[in-house]
């Protein structure tokens, strides 16, 4: 039979549900395929966890394809108060770190303490990256904006002079790290963008 949940319980889940709208309104730097505009981080997540979904036998290492689509649907929510985080802008790391922190506790606390809990576990699991699972999902958040940029023919890259060096040496070793086979096959894409 189904567990039945208290009102204090959906109350706190309904008011984390209506929070987390907000993530729609989080621009991010890089445009959409067909450069309409620039994508949200919640389409971001929703993509990510595509990406994970149709890619999961790419990753080297055995993972629970369900603790990773959960870590990229909740890994940016942060951004909510702590904004987007773009690679290629040089930024504060140690107060992006703390106002991050922050928002996870503001976020994940407004939940029920054990879902909150859960989820911001998983969170800190996604941004140590030290699992198979979190490996996995970080080269995956690191692939589909440098699929974006080439597809969109340097999109963040011409933004911010990003050279084929610092491509290479920015998503390279964290994609990689996830799946050797997708960094070799995207690696070919990015000299073909930077050598056309």
């Amino acid at each position: 039979m189904p567990k039945q949940l208290n009102d204090q319980t959906l109350d706190k889940q309904f008011a984390f549900l209506r929070e987390i709208d907000q993530l729609k309104s989080v621009i991010r730097k890089s445009p959409l395929i067909d450069q309409s505009r620039r994508e949200n981080s919640a389409e971001h997540s929703w993509h990510l966890a595509m990406y994970a979904l149709i890619l999961k036998d790419s990753s080297d290492k055995e993972i629970n394809i369900e603790r990773v689509i959960k870590m990229l649907l909740i890994h940016d929510i942060v951004e909510i108060d702590a904004g987007d985080h773009p690679i290629h802008e040089t930024v504060d790391n140690t107060a992006q770190d703390e106002a991050e922190q922050k928002a996870a506790d503001r976020l994940f606390g407004l939940l029920p303490t054990s879902q909150g809990e859960e989820l911001k576990a998983l969170w800190y699991e996604f941004e140590a990256a030290e699992t198979n699972d979190a490996i996995f999902a970080k080269s995956l958040d690191r692939l589909q904006p440098l699929i974006h940029n080439v597809a969109t023919n340097g999109g963040t890259w011409i933004e911010g002079n990003v050279s084929h060096e610092q491509v290479k040496q920015r998503y390279g070793s964290v994609i990689s790290a996830g799946s050797k086979s997708i960094w070799n096959l995207v690696q070919k894409l990015v000299s073909q963008y930077f050598h056309r």
